[in-house]
């Protein structure tokens, strides 16, 4: 029987065992995914994976909050079908998340191939490449690792996340407080125990997942890589990890997705306005660097130490040039009969110069400031709709206008 977890060996000699240098293909959930034909071996069935994930969260919720009176109105405050949290969690955050697994995993399996396509690892260094993949492979299949996410969970759901819901929301379908104390409706009971903790838990994976990314990179950039500062990438020839950074762009959504929830439930249900959440906003955009740029991070001592040493190297080069041209052309050096028009010197000395301009520009991360603000773009997109709670649209469209125009 053939082992879930290929050794690095195979990875890098077979192409369908290389292609399988994934962080997404493994681990217990994706093994019960496979088990239960929610998914095939390479996250096929994307569609069946949603509509059973957001079923279980968010069809109970409904049946049994509708079952107590408390769906569209009544008795409580907040009914279900008009708590903007519940649709952003498990209808739009949700699928979000399980879709980011399949793009990151599509993007993610060409990466192993460019390092050794490009010559970046030497043969020197091979075996450590090869120790580096199966590391990651390893904790990629961790099952005690998921456990110990599903225990987080848990915890965090008892100790943070179910007080704050229910001092924030009493009087909603989730329940009521009566004497100081939460009488807990069936609904509430089922997004303690299975919703909430279900998108946590693949909220939490997600992270975990990006923190074996981002050790794998680092255990990389030790490694004696055959980096060229004149790379036209600007980026000594590692700006192809760029495309992980933009295959996040589900799980970005994901993230401002949830904050957009909690933000509009606080406005419309609690008298807040969107000012008052400055510092969500923030950390929402921290939280989004750092999961965008943060595994890219540790490439940067090695690219700065790289292009000081070529800056130096061939500022040195350069000097040598230029005094050797002007001696020839300008101060007369050069043999009776032969003239500058035409002269390789010429095409030479502008080659020099543009890749002296290139390693100038050679950045400490390999990332594009350009790539960067689109991204960061990303999570705001779904707070942006709040905006309409402070502006009329037809006013909004108008200070939009003048802004781009």
């Amino acid at each position: 029987m053939k082992s879930d977890m290929p050794t690095a060996h195979a990875i890098l000699t077979d192409q369908d065992e290389h292609d399988q240098f994934s962080l997404m293909l493994g681990g217990p959930l994706y093994q019960f995914f496979c088990r239960a034909h929610l998914c095939g071996h390479f996250l096929e069935l994307l569609k069946r994976r949603v509509l059973v994930l957001c079923g279980i969260a968010w069809v109970p919720l409904l049946l049994l909050s509708a079952l107590e009176g408390t769906a569209w109105g009544g008795s409580v405050r907040l009914p279900f079908l008009m708590d903007v949290e519940a649709y952003a969690r498990f209808l739009i955050a949700m699928p979000l998340l399980i879709i980011a697994e399949l793009v990151v995993h599509v993007r993610m399996r060409p990466v192993i191939q460019e390092f050794l396509e490009r010559d970046l690892v030497p043969e020197s260094s091979r075996q450590k490449f090869e120790d580096a993949i199966t590391s990651a492979l390893r904790l990629r299949n961790s099952v005690p690792a998921e456990l110990i996410l599903i225990a987080f969970v848990y915890v965090l759901d008892v100790l943070l996340v179910w007080r704050g819901q229910l001092t924030l929301e009493a009087g909603s379908w989730h329940g009521t407080v009566m004497d100081g104390a939460l009488q807990a409706s069936a609904a509430g009971w089922w997004f303690r125990c299975v919703s909430l903790p279900l998108l946590q838990f693949l909220l939490v994976r997600w992270y975990y997942r990006l923190f074996i990314w981002t050790r794998f990179l680092w255990q990389v950039s030790k490694l004696d890589l055959h980096l060229i500062p004149t790379h036209p990438d600007r980026s000594a020839g590692l700006g192809f990890l760029t495309a992980i950074s933009y295959a996040l762009t589900p799980l970005l959504l994901a993230q401002g997705a949830l904050v957009a929830g909690v933000l509009a439930d606080r406005i419309f249900y609690a008298g807040a306005k969107l000012p008052q959440f400055k510092p969500e906003i923030i950390a929402l955009l921290a939280a989004s660097l750092v999961i965008v740029i943060g595994p890219l991070l540790v490439f940067a001592p090695r690219l700065t130490r790289l292009k000081r040493a070529a800056l130096r190297e061939y500022g040195a080069f350069a000097q040598r040039y230029v005094r050797e041209f002007d001696d020839k052309w300008i101060q007369g050096g050069a043999a009776r009969g032969e003239v500058p028009l035409g002269s390789a010197d010429i095409q030479s000395l502008a080659d020099l110069g543009n890749s002296f301009e290139i390693i100038k520009e050679m950045r400490s991360v390999p990332f594009t400031p350009r790539a960067l603000v689109r991204l960061l773009i990303t999570p705001l997109v779904p707070i942006a709709p709040l905006l309409l709670t402070m502006f009329p649209a037809e006013e909004l469209m108008q200070r939009l206008l003048k802004v781009v125009f």
